[in-house]
């Protein structure tokens, strides 16, 4: 029952701090810019207008594909937070982004289709890190199960500190900013022309945007499973990557997709792996 409860939770209340935490973060971006900046609101405006648009699609499969990406975005948070496996969790958001994926090539836009092959290159790039991060939750945690995870009196940042740090570089990915932002960009002024998602308006527009408030939800619970021994602990390194996030999103630029996939492989992977032996080879004797 608290498993229903809290995947509950989650589909009620993760649109609405995800929607303030991209207020807090256009804001925070422009303090950064030497701008005023929007209101924190400013997002749920925003999504509110696409709502009342005219929904217009090149072909009507944009419609399931964009809708197949918010329902799977959902399922795999909502498994997540229900305590659920974390290999079928991560079995949904890859699938989740398959059809965004997809729903890029349905349009036959040339912009599109180069943003659906760049947001492929991404998931390639970074869906070995977020593998080795439940790999070695499970070593430290003995499951794969997210609530014995969270359970676990050991601190995992101790035991997974080059995992943590691979699994930041992937972040930066998945929150679609620079300098990997390669797909689509999170921040509408930095590029006129926004990949994957060129195609897409109005009310598609909308579902592809409260679908990434989600997944920042979920990215960032991630985040607090490697803290998840001391609650005010786990809040702190929640605001600090974030924040984290924000600086390095204004001080790099655009980067090409060969540099994000080689990073993403040999710095994250091997922080990863090089972590991950250690821990096998090494501090064996320290886990239960």
């Amino acid at each position: 029952m608290i498993s229903l409860w809290t995947a509950l939770l989650f589909i009620i209340l993760a649109p609405f701090i995800g929607g303030l935490v991209s207020g807090i973060d256009r804001k925070v971006t422009a303090r950064m810019q030497g701008r005023v900046g929007p209101p924190i609101l400013q997002p749920f405006y925003d999504v509110g207008k696409l709502f009342e648009k005219e929904n217009l699609v090149v072909t009507t499969t944009q419609n399931f594909y964009v809708l197949s990406y918010l329902v799977f975005i959902i399922v795999s948070g909502a498994l997540f937070f229900a305590g659920g496996d974390m290999l079928l969790v991560i079995f949904a958001f890859t699938l989740a982004h398959i059809f965004l994926v997809l729903g890029g090539y349905a349009s036959y836009s040339p912009y599109s289709f180069i943003g659906a092959e760049r947001e492929l290159i991404q998931i390639i790039a970074y869906e070995p890190m977020i593998i080795l991060t439940a790999v070695g939750m499970y070593m430290v945690a003995g499951s794969f199960f997210v609530s014995d995870i969270a359970a676990s009196s050991l601190p995992l940042i101790m035991y997974l500190p080059g995992v943590f740090i691979g699994f930041l570089m992937v972040l930066t990915i998945k929150l679609r900013k620079s300098p990997f932002d390669l797909s689509t960009s999170h921040h509408a002024h930095q590029e006129l022309v926004k990949g994957v998602t060129t195609e897409f308006t109005g009310p598609s527009l909308a579902k592809i945007e409260i679908a990434h408030w989600y997944e920042n939800v979920f990215l960032l619970g991630v985040i607090f499973l490697f803290f998840a021994f001391s609650i005010p602990l786990a809040l702190a390194a929640l605001v600090i990557a974030y924040l984290l996030e924000i600086l390095i999103d204004n001080t790099f630029s655009r980067v090409k997709w060969q540099f994000t996939l080689r990073s993403a492989w040999i710095i994250a992977g091997m922080l990863g792996l090089v972590n991950l032996a250690v821990l096998y080879y090494l501090a064996g004797g320290l886990l239960p």
